[in-house]
């Protein structure tokens, strides 16, 4: 996103592609509810897909710089759920980029040769976005896909409990206390249970994730958040969690980082994974110690090494103040007889 999106003209372009899957093909008012519930109205420019008057007012109430990420959520043909994450937090940006791609049914993240937690197959869904990839886009809009929207204000009894392909209706809410084994496992979201979009054995997995815990993990998540996002961040979450678990002391510093920087992220949407960032501290904390002792250790050699080399040269130096010493001495002895000769040469008649 260029500067001009919060500065000057303040026009605000959206993917074509999203525009003409899910936004009306004619101008119309677009609002902007942002996370604390409060709504704007924009103008959305159907032939030039974006937004236009409006969008200002937003961009200069958030106070919108570059290097932010605002993430649109489609909650209604007409209304985006707005999350901005602020850029004076890198980790946070990489974790945000990454939560536009997660899919239930993603690809383990990949890890080290010696990791054995990402052997599952199933599909492409997840890719990493870089830092080198944010520094290339100072602003970063993105627009999460929302699939089919469906309006659960209305008293439809045609409905029945069947939404979203499998997702269905909760009848209650359920406390984590109630949980005795996997078939009471109920994962809600904005009231309705997804369960159908988790494969069983992520399913089976986030169950035994949650009774660690004692509590369900997703509880707090961002009233609103889609369906299909929440699943994906439940994916990730247990994706991380087996990467830790089968990680070694060969794992790289790198991908510990990542797998931090995209749960700091989750956090920011409500979902507690704060003790899998806790344990990948611990595990930081103990990769940077075993990579300083490795440094420290090659550079001990390196010093011995060198002190070697040194001791080297200084009894080759020695041996030549002692053979010059010993030259000094035996010149010393015959210096006034040779000034003598010295002298008769040099008088000696012609």
């Amino acid at each position: 996103m260029l500067p001009s999106n919060v500065t000057g003209g303040f026009w605000l372009g959206l993917p074509k592609h999203f525009c003409h899957a899910h936004l009306p093909m004619q101008d119309t008012a677009i609002f902007l509810e942002d996370e604390s519930g409060e709504a704007f109205e924009t103008k959305y420019l159907a032939e030039k897909v974006g937004l236009s008057a409006g969008w200002r007012g937003f961009s200069i109430s958030h106070k919108l710089m570059e290097g932010d990420i605002v993430v649109f959520h489609l909650v209604k043909p007409s209304r985006f759920k707005v999350y901005i994450v602020r850029s004076n937090g890198s980790d946070e940006v990489d974790g945000a980029l990454a939560l536009l791609k997660l899919d239930p049914g993603m690809k383990f993240m990949k890890c080290d040769k010696d990791t054995k937690a990402c052997e599952e197959p199933v599909n492409e869904t997840l890719k990493t976005l870089s830092q080198e990839d944010t520094q290339k886009n100072s602003i970063m809009v993105c627009v999460t896909d929302p699939g089919p929207i469906v309006d659960l204000s209305e008293d439809d009894s045609d409905i029945g409990s069947e939404i979203l392909d499998g997702i269905r209706l909760s009848d209650s809410a359920v406390d984590f206390k109630q949980v005795r084994s996997i078939e009471d496992f109920t994962v809600l979201v904005n009231g309705l249970v997804i369960n159908s979009e988790l494969p069983k054995f992520l399913l089976t997995k986030y169950f035994e994730l949650c009774c660690s815990q004692k509590s369900f993990l997703h509880e707090h998540l961002l009233e609103g958040l889609n369906c299909k996002l929440a699943a994906g961040m439940i994916s990730e979450t247990i994706n991380v969690a087996d990467a830790i678990r089968a990680c070694k002391i060969s794992t790289s510093q790198e991908s510990l980082s990542t797998w931090d920087k995209t749960l700091k992220a989750f956090e920011v949407l409500g979902m507690n994974v704060g003790f899998l960032r806790a344990r990948l501290e611990q595990l930081l904390n103990i990769s940077l110690k075993l990579k300083r002792y490795k440094e420290a250790t090659l550079v001990r050699a390196q010093a011995e090494e060198e002190v070697q080399t040194l001791e080297a040269k200084l009894l080759e130096v020695k041996e030549k103040i002692n053979s010059l010493d010993a030259e000094i001495e035996n010149l010393d002895v015959a210096a006034d007889k040779l000034e003598v000769v010295f002298q008769e040469v040099a008088n000696a008649p012609w």
